[in-house]
């Protein structure tokens, strides 16, 4: 873009109500679409936020945290109020912050029309008085099995939406892998605006530097275990470390595990104690964990789709222990994925010390096969999110 282009104001609205998922992929597509001429505003309900790092012209409005306590129930994650309550000042400070701001674009991160709709004032501001500005749905790869979603789009209406309101809805997956037009039922006059740009890359550091540090040897395999937010990671972890205990690992194998900002804290501290017995160091939280997955030579993760993009941008071979609870998304992940050689994965119900065993012993035995299918796939998500903002910019000028 020429240095004397107009400003280009980019408003993300992310809606965090558990875990790290929505946040670190919001965070990892800004950082990587900034430029001079481009101001990028993110609406998070992410508690943690603020441990983020936000490079020059990025910046972040923080709303009110929720925390979903069943379908329909969300309740304030800090401050003693009336939900209702909360979801007000979260609908306030959105629509406030976009007619202020004036976005040449709208990304919404997942939830189309927000939690409890509270983006639709927004959408309908932006339609009737910024006829300029575009609206974008980003969609993960999965969203869940195809019966709930098709149950649940309708039932809120959400095709109505997608097909009113949005200008283009970016997947950030590969058709070929899995094709939510197919499974979700997305009537043409939808489907017509939506653009696959392919898996989300992360920055890749130099491993080596990270391994120094950790002060794990050149012969040894690193273990990296880490449940994301941790929320509901307890039990790979207790596994994984039942496998260390049961089996102490000799002088070859090393182990990080890194339990998440969400794990309880009873939980957290069990971990940190039954770790200080092993060979393994323990992170509570570490806002660099490209850095620790690029160090490892294995990692053993729940199926998120920030973790599968992190692994597979570090070229590593990943062991995927995917929740089934509340929705089916990993699992359906953890499955094609693994059809194409990318990973290996063990269901839910077959996770067990042993059954973690059988497949990290296979596994580092032999890293080649599932390095050699990692290293010929291609995240272009990157690469393909520029190109549209490009013709964005292009059309103001």
């Amino acid at each position: 873009m020429h240095s004397d282009a107009p400003i280009f104001n980019i408003l993300m609205y992310s809606h965090d109500t558990y875990g790290l998922g929505h946040i670190r992929r919001t965070m990892a597509i800004a950082s990587q679409i900034k430029n001079p001429q481009v101001n990028i505003l993110i609406l998070t309900g992410s508690p943690i936020v603020g441990r983020f790092d936000f490079p020059e012209q990025i910046d972040f409005v923080r709303i009110p945290g929720m925390i979903k306590k069943s379908n329909d129930l969300y309740v304030p994650h800090s401050i003693k109020i009336n939900p209702k309550h909360a979801l007000e000042i979260r609908q306030n400070i959105i629509k406030a912050t976009a007619k202020t701001f004036q976005p040449n674009l709208f990304i919404v991160d997942k939830v189309p029309l927000g939690l409890k709709r509270e983006i639709m004032p927004t959408l309908k501001m932006l339609k009737r008085t910024q006829a300029n500005c575009r609206t974008v749905l980003g969609l993960r790869d999965v969203m869940d099995d195809a019966a709930s979603t098709i149950r649940d789009w309708r039932k809120k209406r959400i095709y109505d939406a997608l097909e009113k309101y949005y200008s283009e809805i970016w997947v950030y997956g590969e058709q070929c892998l899995y094709d939510p037009i197919v499974e979700y039922k997305i009537p043409e006059s939808i489907s017509k605006k939506m653009f696959f740009t392919g898996y989300i890359p992360r920055i890749s550091p130099n491993g080596r530097e990270t391994r120094k540090e950790e002060r794990v040897e050149c012969n040894q395999k690193l273990v990296l275990v880490t449940t994301g937010g941790g929320g509901d990671g307890f039990p790979l972890i207790d596994n994984y470390l039942r496998m260390l205990e049961i089996n102490p690992p000799n002088n070859n194998l090393r182990s990080i595990i890194v339990s998440g900002p969400f794990m309880p804290k009873e939980e957290r501290l069990l971990i940190a104690k039954r770790c200080k017995k092993l060979p393994v160091k323990y992170y509570h939280f570490n806002r660099r964990m490209e850095r620790l997955i690029a160090a490892a030579d294995l990692v053993v993760s729940m199926g998120g789709y920030n973790t599968v993009c992190e692994i597979l941008s570090h070229r590593k071979v990943g062991l995927i222990v995917p929740r089934e609870t509340p929705r089916l998304e990993q699992r359906i992940r953890a499955e094609f994925m693994k059809r194409h050689g990318l990973i290996d994965f063990i269901p839910w119900s077959e996770l067990s010390a042993q059954t973690l065993r059988e497949k990290i012993d296979n596994l580092l035995s032999d890293l080649t096969p599932c390095q050699d299918a990692v290293k010929k796939f291609q995240l272009s998500g990157l690469d393909n999110i520029r190109q549209r903002i490009n013709c964005f910019q292009s059309e103001m000028i």
